[in-house]
């Protein structure tokens, strides 16, 4: 299985409660063009079950579904259309179920949101297809497992029993499931991370097709940046009423002779693009959308304010991010409602530092130290969101995931001893710690500042 999907261009603010929610809707359309007879459906019931209900609204997850279940690709929602569904749905109480069929719909009866929690994931929904006398034509459970990647009940269960079953049934020449497993190859080969990464996307594409997914994702990561930074509204939706911070801080630093300015200007990469994310807008997610703004920082960082950071460096950048971040979905978790933030920021951070090392020229052992480095020090790490919004913690969290990732991976690289902890063991531990945590820190908005702040 290709690692290109590790970066999804999509909208906000979350890829598991937004992202996830709306793909789902596209999956259950597909499936039921398929199994049931259109002229017979009437409505459509969508359950919400765990994390998903619990922060879904503030997570956009009751428009996504509508979205999704309209037959609209994340990639392709703007905003007229999204208001356009929307006001059709809400106001008109019409749905246009996979684009071909217009059926009625009332969010207060058809979209449920239950305080139960589905068996195999925290952020779960089931849709049901009912026909005129009330009769179930076609019902199906789906788990948005984090990063937009989404699984019926069959396929999580089968993923469960072994999460490298897609790329073994493969017969892949080129393959790794551990960090080991691909210092081995890059040992054996006189590889990068990034060399490594590519070597094995060419099982799936042509070099065209890779140069041009990673510079279509660059592209959609500076315009994030960009219009974080020339917002339409100053504030970002939601109880809070949080006001943006990225456009007085970039304003400020134009004029800024301060030595530490660097550091803002960090942050405001990150928190221009966390703001745009959280207001809804286009993103990539990176791993997720809860930490879409810490890759691109980085990037920005190297573009900005280094040297040589060309076309080669982005490439290597972004493939060997993609990588680290396969090594973490594949062994972990890079669900924030599974495991708490730090399998988001975490994660997000663990990439970033071992691609800014990678593509400063670092060899596979240093890389994987600095995705090391920066983990270590995000184990434990809550997802307890203000309003079971995307705003409180979640924007600053980005822009120190960036700085933690440059850290490392500068540590990493002036290092002359030799590491005690591998990356491998700092994968399983995140995920045993994120398995440990109490359900009410992993994304319920029911513990932590989610509680202490009331809104």
């Amino acid at each position: 299985m290709s690692n290109l999907s590790i970066f999804k261009i999509g909208i906000g603010p979350s890829s598991s409660h937004t992202l996830g929610v709306v793909i789902a809707g596209n999956l259950f359309c597909a499936k039921a063009r398929d199994k049931i007879k259109l002229d017979s459906l009437n409505r459509i019931k969508v359950t919400f079950y765990g994390s998903l209900s619990l922060t879904g609204k503030g997570h956009l997850s009751d428009k996504a579904i509508i979205w999704g279940l309209s037959g609209c690709k994340a990639r392709e929602l703007d905003s007229t259309t999204q208001e356009s569904i929307l006001k059709k749905a809400l106001e008109s109480k019409k749905l246009d179920f996979g684009g071909f069929k217009e059926i009625d719909f009332n969010y207060k009866s058809d979209l449920v949101f239950s305080k139960e929690f589905a068996p195999l994931h925290q952020n779960a929904l089931k849709i049901e297809a009912f026909s005129i006398d009330n009769r179930i034509l076609l019902e199906e459970i789906y788990y948005s497992i984090g990063g937009g990647f989404v699984m019926n009940e069959v396929e999580l269960k089968k993923y469960r029993e072994n999460p490298n079953s897609q790329e073994k049934s493969k017969n892949l020449a080129l393959d790794f499931n551990s960090a080991k497993e691909c210092l081995a190859l890059c040992e054996a080969n006189k590889w990068n991370l990034a060399e490594l990464s590519y070597e094995y996307e060419l099982q799936f594409h042509t070099k065209e097709e890779i140069r041009s997914y990673c510079f279509e994702i660059w592209e959609a990561m500076q315009e994030s940046y960009y219009n974080g930074i020339h917002p339409k509204s100053l504030y970002l939706p939601g109880s809070l009423n949080l006001k943006r911070r990225a456009v007085g801080l970039s304003e400020r630093l134009v004029m800024s002779s301060d030595p530490m300015a660097i550091i803002d200007f960090i942050s405001l990469y990150a928190i221009a693009i966390a703001e745009e994310n959280a207001s809804g807008g286009r993103v990539v997610s990176a791993p997720t959308n809860g930490a879409c703004a810490v890759v691109p920082a980085v990037m920005l960082y190297l573009k900005n304010h280094s040297v040589g950071f060309n076309d080669g460096r982005i490439m290597d950048f972004l493939l060997t991010a993609m990588l680290i971040g396969s090594l973490y979905k594949k062994n972990a978790s890079i669900s924030g409602a599974e495991a708490g933030c730090q399998a988001e920021i975490g994660s997000a951070s663990s990439m970033a530092a071992a691609a800014m090392a990678t593509s400063m020229g670092a060899s596979a052992k240093v890389a994987c130290n600095a995705a090391e480095i920066a983990m270590e020090h995000h184990l434990g790490l809550t997802c307890d969101p203000v309003g079971g919004l995307v705003q409180i913690p979640c924007i600053e969290r980005n822009a120190f995931g960036a700085i933690k990732a440059i850290s490392a991976s500068r540590m990493a690289m002036s290092r002359k001893s030799t590491p005690i902890v591998n990356l491998d063991d700092i994968i399983k531990t995140m995920y045993e710690t994120g398995k440990d945590m109490n359900a009410k820190y992993k994304e319920t908005a029911l513990g932590g500042l989610a509680k202490t702040i009331v809104c």
